[in-house]
């Protein structure tokens, strides 16, 4: 029996309306008092937000045709500008030009569509039963089967045929359902493939290869950082037998974009398009740096809640993201990077094959 497409279900009802912040959450109803202070603040933003789009605008070109040229002439301008975030109205278009991915686009004319239309996936099931479960408070998801679902399911399905060693693992979703808020279907695939194949940083698809080889080495070079970095912290979490996978894993499978407040996460995905994946630890060295002194009081139950439950003042960006751009990693990621491949044997397999 051949299998049903998402296409062919029958939508569910539409959500009843509720209130929507500005990316198209339902609002919590605490949100009430920093509602009104953004209400407040926004019309003496407005005029300034509306001259980083024109500055933006000026830099990119007409659909991004002055990108490349800017990037080459002014790097320390383009990196300033994307710490302070990208326009919202610019997002889709700006991180399809600093991952690489319009480039795959252009240069696979055809090949989304063959993916979705006429091949099938052994992840198809699975797809459809968490399509509900990625951003299930944003309204473009909530309608069961409705659009925002096909379209989700439809990048999900055609990534498990491109890269059939993935396939399809729950933490993708939302990635994918993050691009999706900014581009095309399309769009979102091949952006997709730039961050798991490697179009500009090193490849990530290890974050969801069998036995996560990708986020254990990451999950390793944070402990240590945290060691080196938050020394008394570090001791604290070896007294209370607190180790990052207990609270750091979906940080980095899905880039803070399934538990931070989606404004910050946004911030986040900005820098680390452009940037590559020494944000994830530059944000997870800040937050536990702000919230140090409370940390290192706590006792293991309360130490596992208030590490899965961060207060709303350290998740403001503009506190919390200038901490994390303060702090250096690069050189140490790279030196644990290699501690880490030696100490799994790596590197003697990887020697061994350049013998043959």
């Amino acid at each position: 029996m051949e299998k049903k497409r998402i296409d062919d279900y029958e939508p569910g009802p539409v959500p009843s309306p509720r209130a929507l912040d500005r990316f198209g959450f339902v609002k919590q109803e605490a949100n009430n008092s920093s509602e009104a202070l953004t209400k407040s603040r926004s019309a003496n933003e407005y005029q300034r937000d509306e001259r980083r789009v024109r500055k933006w605008r000026k830099m990119i070109g007409v659909g991004g045709s002055d990108w490349k040229h800017y990037v080459r002439r002014k790097p320390h301008v383009v990196k300033r500008r994307i710490r302070k975030g990208i326009p919202d109205c610019l997002r889709g278009l700006v991180w399809q030009l600093i991952s690489g991915s319009r480039d795959l686009l252009l240069m696979n004319p055809g090949v989304y569509e063959q993916l979705v239309i006429y091949e099938t996936s052994a992840s198809e099931l699975d797809i459809i039963r968490d399509i509900s479960r990625t951003f299930p408070s944003h309204v473009f998801f909530q309608q069961r089967h409705g659009p925002g679902q096909r379209s989700l399911y439809n990048v999900l399905k055609a990534y498990s045929v491109y890269d059939r060693d993935v396939g399809y693992v729950q933490g993708m979703g939302f990635l994918a359902g993050l691009l999706l808020l900014y581009m095309s279907e399309e769009d979102a695939f091949w952006l997709l493939v730039a961050l798991l194949k490697g179009a500009v940083h090193a490849p990530m698809e290890g974050l969801y290869l069998v036995g996560l080889p990708l986020v254990q080495q990451y999950l390793f070079q944070f402990d240590q950082l945290v060691r080196e970095y938050l020394p008394k912290l570090g001791e604290h979490f070896t007294q209370e037998m607190i180790n990052p996978s207990m609270y750091a894993s979906q940080w980095f499978i899905t880039v803070f974009s399934y538990s931070f407040p989606f404004h910050l996460a946004l911030r986040i995905w900005d820098v680390f398009l452009y940037e590559g994946v020494k944000i994830v630890f530059k944000v997870g060295l800040a937050l536990l740096k702000y919230c140090h002194d409370d940390l290192v009081k706590l006792p293991f139950e309360k130490l596992i809640h208030a590490l899965r439950n961060f207060p709303e003042a350290a998740m403001d960006p503009d506190t919390l993201l200038p901490m994390a751009y303060s702090i250096k990693v690069s050189k140490r990621l790279e030196e644990l990077k290699l501690e880490y491949e030696k100490k799994n044997g790596k590197l003697v397999r990887s020697a061994e094959f350049g013998q043959k």
